[in-house]
């Protein structure tokens, strides 16, 4: 892999696990009003809009990165994501990692690893 294709593919998993944890951030917010009153009100929380500035950020970061490589390779790469999303909930939300999650953990750092060495 060339050296952008990599810089790319490291910004879009940190945008896109930006994205996840402000959004996460904002959910996690005690729910003070009930049906439309409670979505107005997220639309407030600035946690929101960070999350959507990322996610449009990553979109292009994403579009980058495919020009560069196949969308097979592209996909499996991207899977690393959930890894890194999962390990920041664990330290940030205090979320638990069952033995399950990091078995699926090590399988996909694995797969991601023998992909980007393809």
């Amino acid at each position: 892999m060339s050296q952008l294709t990599i810089i790319l593919w490291m910004l879009n998993v940190i945008v896109d696990t930006s994205g996840q944890l402000a959004f996460k951030a904002a959910a996690s917010a005690s729910a003070e009003h009930d049906g439309m009153a409670h979505w107005k009100h997220m639309l407030k929380r600035p946690w929101i809009w960070l999350g959507v500035i990322c996610y449009v950020f990553e979109f292009v970061l994403w579009l980058a990165f495919l020009t560069l490589v196949p969308l097979s390779v592209g996909v499996m790469l991207g899977s690393i994501n959930i890894v890194v999303i999962m390990i920041a909930g664990r330290f940030l939300f205090k979320e638990s990692l069952s033995k399950w999650r990091l078995i699926g953990i090590m399988l996909i750092a694995c797969g991601v690893t023998v992909v980007g060495f393809e």
